[in-house]
């Protein structure tokens, strides 16, 4: 027990952790399940959820809360030594997992008690956590014949080493990029807060003049801001590039960090994995877990939405294009796009978001959003201590009305070296009840935004709040959820196409005027943000938003063909297929060396495979939940507690669908998510 990895009794220990626990950790809890496992298929008592489900679910949980904290270090502190132990180890528990889910003892008593009389009186958690079991087992490969098992073990195992192997190279390309300017005046346009962090940046390198990096807070103003054209070249060829055959050769000439024969390698394994459990193609198996029914469907819905928008995107393009011309840029390229587009939106509303940056340090930000999650939830939010991994990161916990503890989050703020990029959360400890009380969820809630800087707080863009706000949605998913079983407690089994409904939820906030106005503080003048610039980003809120909601139509349509009809083994490549879903869909052309796929990780690492379109299906989801605080209030209590007690509080307990229903009391409907974005005929 002197491994903190294994302590149960409280928050991780994380200043205790170390890469040489992980093994030992690790070894220990798979010799107990498999000893475990061993123990349950051999017993001879008809299986039922006290003697045998709920023991499985134990010891799941154990496993959680040991590798949630390996893996959440993996992504926020990674170091050669962590990754080789997060590596070893992700092998070994896939190997676990595939065993499991394989056994077809096991198997037998799932169903055995799925199939008894003792099952109607189980509770309606309890009966889907079985349901769920049994269908996971089949999607596992339990009914496949024994010669079949091997093989489809070995895929699994495989395409989970590779979809590490993806995130790393994108990571470690990242990592290594690195550009300096010497002369200030190339920087021209580039705002001075993001100068003056890569004047720190080179001086931490021990260079003199500018150090730029993919890093977002880096990257983003120069693309954005910058009037230097050769420069905002150099950067988005660097990052459109990343992982690909244009990475930067070792000293034999070797590409290190080349993600194409991944790519391959991963939608070969997927499709043999998906034929082998009988089904078509993988996207068909990606599905047999979701809201949607089939890939038709799906591209129904999104042909659907593109038929609606296209002619908007078509609109913002040829304005845009014709704007690029004013500023002398004849033949607008795909680094000149932010730029072009953060001129005209100045031109047609006369502010910039470097402007309104001004009006969000993070402390205010942070009080905004837990003003909104205490005026609408009924809880409170506070400042608490535990171990952390990293200076930057902060503890909080979460009470009832009654000041009582229910649940608590970590949160990690800052773009840095060794942390993964983007935004998400992430499980660290699921609610469930247990034989001394209730345990209480913990999140962990990830961001990459700009650190502070010259002494002066850190300031955040109008979309970086957005952020915040959609990633402590999900965090309050699994905060907020009050069901007892840990199978389907919080996110646990939520379809994943609506699993990003409290997220996109909680965006909407961020446009309310009676929200942001409390959540601004001008850095200098501590002046609250005006009601006339707020008008003017209400203004803009739907610049672009036909070219915005085009490019993540064409990454869903891209992604689920690639699952779908695309033939792996065929002679058409990922790029081919992307070049021919732009032909039908894209108003922005990137230029031919554009290797978009090579870091599309989601995709390939982050469980989104033929699931990319969950972000649209679930704003349709999001928006037209949200027109039920539109109609009794954008503060609603009521709205609020209807929302908390019917989708928040349920888990994934119940199918999502029934959940919206019993929220808004009807379907959804893609009305609002039109209006929303100006796009409403």
């Amino acid at each position: 027990m002197s491994n903190p990895l294994l302590y149960l009794a409280g928050l991780p220990k994380f200043n205790e952790v170390k890469p040489e626990h992980v093994s030992p950790a690790i070894d220990s809890l798979l010799t107990e399940g498999r000893a475990l496992v061993e123990s349950l298929a051999t017993a001879t008592e008809a299986p039922t959820w006290e003697n045998f489900a709920l023991k499985l679910e134990d010891h799941s949980d154990k496993i959680s809360r040991a590798w949630s904290q390996v893996g959440h270090m993996n992504a926020v502190v990674n170091s050669p030594e962590l990754r080789e132990a997060y590596n070893d180890n992700l092998a070994k528990l896939t190997d676990y997992g595939s065993d499991m889910s394989q056994d077809e003892r096991l198997y037998a008593k799932y169903k055995a008690i799925q199939a008894s009389a003792a099952f109607t009186s189980l509770t309606a958690t309890q009966q889907k956590i079985i349901n769920n079991e049994v269908r996971d087992f089949k999607l596992g490969g339990a009914e496949l014949p024994e010669a079949q098992k091997a093989r489809f073990k070995a895929v699994s195992e495989e395409l989970s080493k590779l979809g590490s192997k993806f995130e790393e190279n994108i990571l470690d390309n990242t990592n290594d990029f690195a550009h300096y300017v010497a002369d200030v005046a190339d920087l021209a346009g580039i705002p001075a807060d993001a100068i003056e962090a890569a004047a720190e940046a080179a001086k931490e390198a021990g260079k003199t003049g500018y150090k730029f990096s993919l890093q977002f807070p880096s990257y983003m103003p120069v693309l954005q801001y910058g009037e230097n054209r050769a420069l905002r070249e150099t950067l988005y060829r660097a990052y459109a590039t990343r992982a690909s055959e244009f990475s930067r050769p070792d000293e034999n000439g070797n590409i290190k960090w080349d993600n194409t024969n991944l790519i391959s390698d991963i939608l070969k394994l997927k499709k043999e994995e998906a034929q082998t459990l009988g089904f078509k193609n993988y996207a068909e198996l990606s599905l047999a877990t979701k809201m949607a029914d089939t890939p038709a469907q799906v591209t129904e819905f999104l042909d659907t939405l593109a038929k609606r928008a296209k002619p908007y995107a078509e609109r913002d393009m040829q304005e845009l294009t014709a704007y690029a011309k004013k500023l002398g840029i004849e033949d607008m390229q795909s680094w000149d796009v932010g730029y072009v587009s953060e001129k005209l939106r100045e031109d047609k509303y006369a502010f910039s978001d470097q402007e309104v940056k001004q009006y969000f340090p993070e402390s205010k930000v942070l009080e905004g959003l837990f003003k909104v999650t205490e005026t609408i939830f009924g809880v409170q939010v506070k400042k608490a201590e535990a171990p952390l991994w990293h200076a930057d990161a902060a503890f909080y916990q979460i009470n009832d009305a009654a000041g009582k503890a229910i649940a608590y989050f970590y949160l990690d703020l800052y773009a840095r070296n060794n942390k993964r990029g983007g935004a998400w959360m992430d499980e660290a400890i699921t609610r469930r009840k247990k034989a001394n009380g209730i345990e209480l969820p913990v999140a962990f809630l990830t961001c990459n935004f700009s650190a502070p800087v010259g002494g002066k707080p850190a300031l955040f863009t109008h979309d970086e709040v957005i952020t915040m706000f959609h990633e402590f949605g999900h965090g309050l998913h699994h905060m907020l959820t009050q069901v007892d079983e840990y199978g389907v407690s919080g996110i646990k089994g939520v379809e994943w196409d609506a699993v990003e409904l409290p997220s996109q939820f909680m965006e909407n906030f961020c446009w309310e005027w009676d929200v942001l106005r409390h959540m601004t503080s001008h850095v200098d003048t501590g002046a609250q943000l005006p009601r006339e610039l707020f008008d003017k980003m209400v203004a803009a809120k739907n610049f672009q938003a036909g070219m915005q909601t085009m490019r993540q139509i064409e990454f869903s349509l891209f992604d689920m063909r690639l699952h779908g009809e695309f033939d792996p083994n065929g002679k058409q490549t990922a790029l081919d297929l992307i070049e021919q879903i732009r032909d039908e869909v894209a108003v922005v052309r990137p230029p031919k060396w554009n290797r978009f796929p090579n870091s599309f990780s989601h995709i390939f690492a982050g469980g989104y495979a033929a699931g990319y379109y969950s972000y649209k299906w679930a704003e349709v989801l999001s928006a037209d939940a949200y027109s039920l605080f539109e109609e009794l209030g954008v503060l609603s209590a009521q709205a609020g507690s209807r929302f908390k007690d019917e989708v928040l509080a349920k888990g994934g307990s119940r199918p999502a669908m029934e959940s919206f229903v019993a929220f808004r009391g009807r379907e959804p409907s893609m009305d609002a998510l039109l209006r929303h974005n100006g796009m409403a005929s």
